[in-house]
């Protein structure tokens, strides 16, 4: 059954952990706003931590780099490996280097193909993308009362978000609620605002005139904003959505641009895979998959998400 940590529960788990413990964190890009976040909550959880060092790599979204990191990580002696994943399909070599070595895994936010058979000293703390694209769509789906036309803009094809958010989206649009709704074309801008905006540049200027544009994140969404912008569209003619509720994307629904995103808990996700991997090497038990859940947010509540901010 999912374990469904919240704020609270996660940082309960640091109670009883041993310190003096050195930990290896790959990030497969260092260049991305919300994994920004991600990675400083974790640096920033480590210093109050007694006796806990944290040492971050950027993989640079190269899988080969990223191997090389986990391997560097596993022959330096750390007492355990925190990874986001370049590619979902990579984590089970990761895995195994990491059980062959003895060491302690963590994957956050990604999970890996092969979650669900994860080694008992592994496991994953993150989000449920389907629920990430299905209260995304959902709210747009509603906003446009079930009719209209729509382009989507798909994250790094191969990552968990883009699988699980994309297909949230096409199975609420196969509702009867929302079967109004015609998907135009959707592209992968790869999770970043400047193809995000090349990509709706395209899309306008091929003559598409969509009702909707659903982004797999903030970043995507906000370069399709720019491009809107910049063609003259008016934003109340177009209702966007993205997801992970950014300080970007914040401002953008206070100012009128962005009309839905979903709260993705970087803070949470970040402690609770410091906590897990810290329990894990002192050989304490914890639940295998590890969830966060994600929340809508529009103008009704966007106070709530620009205090956490």
């Amino acid at each position: 059954m999912k374990k469904f940590l919240m704020g609270v529960a996660i940082v309960a788990l640091s109670a009883g952990i041993a310190q003096a413990k050195n930990i290896g964190i790959s990030m497969s890009l260092f260049d991305d706003n919300f994994l920004t976040v991600l990675r400083h909550n974790m640096q920033d959880y480590a210093k109050t931590l007694d006796g806990v060092a944290v040492q971050a790599e950027d993989a640079q979204g190269d899988i080969s780099r990223q191997q090389s990191q986990i391997e560097n990580f596993l022959a330096s002696g750390v007492d355990g490996v925190i990874v986001m994943l370049v590619d979902a399909d990579s984590g089970p070599a990761i895995s195994a280097a990491a059980a062959r070595a003895g060491v302690p895994l963590v994957f956050v936010n990604m999970a890996p193909t092969g979650v669900d058979n994860l080694p008992k000293n592994q496991a994953w703390v993150g989000s449920d993308e389907v629920q990430a694209g299905t209260l995304q769509a959902q709210e747009i789906c509603r906003r446009l009362g079930g009719k209209g036309e729509a382009v989507v803009l798909m994250g790094q094809l191969g990552t968990t978000g883009q699988r699980g958010r994309t297909k949230a989206v096409h199975d609420v649009l196969a509702t009867d609620e929302c079967k109004g709704i015609k998907v135009l074309d959707e592209q992968t801008g790869n999770w970043m605002r400047t193809p995000g905006m090349d990509i709706m540049t395209n899309w306008i200027t091929s003559g598409l005139k969509p009702d909707a544009v659903i982004a797999n994140n903030d970043e995507m969404a906000l370069g399709a904003i720019q491009a809107l912008k910049s063609a003259g569209v008016p934003m109340k003619d177009v209702v966007i959505g993205g997801v992970d509720a950014t300080r970007d994307a914040l401002l953008a629904i206070q100012n009128g641009d962005l009309d839905v995103t979903v709260f993705q808990n970087a803070r949470d996700q970040g402690r609770g895979a410091l906590d897990i991997v810290l329990k894990l090497a002192d050989g304490q038990s914890v639940g295998q998959k590890n969830y966060v859940p994600f929340e809508l947010v529009t103008s009704d509540n966007l106070k709530d998400y620009l205090a956490r901010n």
